[in-house]
């Protein structure tokens, strides 16, 4: 171990630190060693929020501060950061936090870290609303960090808004972003396969849910970063049966959703087709697939009119 004039302990391997580093230099250096891992532009990208979160100073904000030295308390936290990206854990779990349609959200190992495709889900959502608004009820199936339901209860204050998840864990950090956001959501701890459990439920106008979809033999397919950290019960279903979670939900908006509603949905790019005739097979009227914006089949709305 070595220890620098400020007292701070580094590992005798970890040589690259300068206890003079400006912050200019820090955001290079952390572009450097994580670009073997990511591409330049995600480099950047995670560069930027890490020295954000550090140093307190957005982008523009450092423009005029670059040169200014790091102290050791941040020299610290940049080692550590380091040591992490370079084992490709994601920044958003060492940062605990990851933006969302404009929010903020504290995230950790026990949820999903929310996705863009996501995003583009409740803005479909919000899109499809009809004004002057109606009391709504809306119900979201696995909560996560609560991304789903808290956006959409801060985009509409008059919709009553449930969310169950599996995972006591996950609606500890879904019931904490309530909190800090300001949003009134009624979070349940619910296994929704379990038709004696979900059947205690009201009727909605609004189902909605980025439920898992992945097989897992596609596991090997995918980056160490979401294998390796993400929630496994989060992303993964048995190869067997890839659409289980939308059997459930279509047997549920048959007697829980209302006559009007609609059922807002994620879905695998493969399986849209499949998603498609289990709905239509289950009597419902109106399947459309959306894709998202890298032209991908990814997002299907369901309703019992045309």
């Amino acid at each position: 171990m070595t220890r620098g004039v400020s007292g701070v302990i580094y590992p005798a391997n970890v040589k690259y630190l300068s206890l003079l580093m400006t912050i200019h230099e820090s955001r290079r250096l952390l572009i450097e060693k994580i670009t073997p891992i990511y591409d330049s532009n995600e480099a950047s990208s995670i560069a930027d929020l890490v020295i954000e979160h550090i140093t307190g100073l957005d982008r523009k904000s450092r423009i005029g501060v670059g040169n200014d030295s790091l102290s050791a308390s941040q020299l610290d936290q940049l080692q550590k950061a380091i040591a992490r990206l370079i084992k490709q854990e994601p920044v958003q779990y060492i940062l605990h936090e990851s933006w969302f349609c404009g929010l903020k959200f504290y995230v950790d190992k026990n949820v999903l870290i929310p996705r863009p495709e996501t995003e583009e889900l409740v803005e479909w959502i919000i899109s499809n609303l009809k004004f002057p608004l109606r009391k709504l009820k809306i119900l979201d199936i696995g909560s996560g960090s609560g991304c789903i339901p808290i956006t959409l209860k801060r985009k509409i204050r008059k919709a009553d808004i449930w969310s169950c998840d599996i995972n006591e864990a996950a609606l500890l950090v879904a019931r904490r972003n309530a909190n800090t956001l300001g949003a009134d959501v009624n979070f349940l701890l619910l296994d929704f396969l379990q038709t004696s459990e979900r059947n205690g439920l009201p009727v909605f106008d609004i189902i909605v849910s980025n439920p898992p979809y992945i097989p897992e033999k596609d596991k090997m397919k995918m980056h160490s970063n979401v294998v390796d950290y993400e929630p496994h019960t989060a992303l993964f279903v048995r190869d067997n049966d890839p659409l289980v979670f939308y059997k459930a939900i279509a047997t549920f908006g048959k007697t829980s959703l209302s006559p009007t509603g609609h059922i807002f949905l994620e879905i695998h790019e493969d399986y849209s087709a499949a998603v498609q005739e289990l709905f239509l097979s289950a009597g419902y009227l109106s399947v459309e697939i959306k894709k998202d914006m890298q032209g991908k089949d990814r997002m299907v709305k369901v309703g019992h009119h045309l």
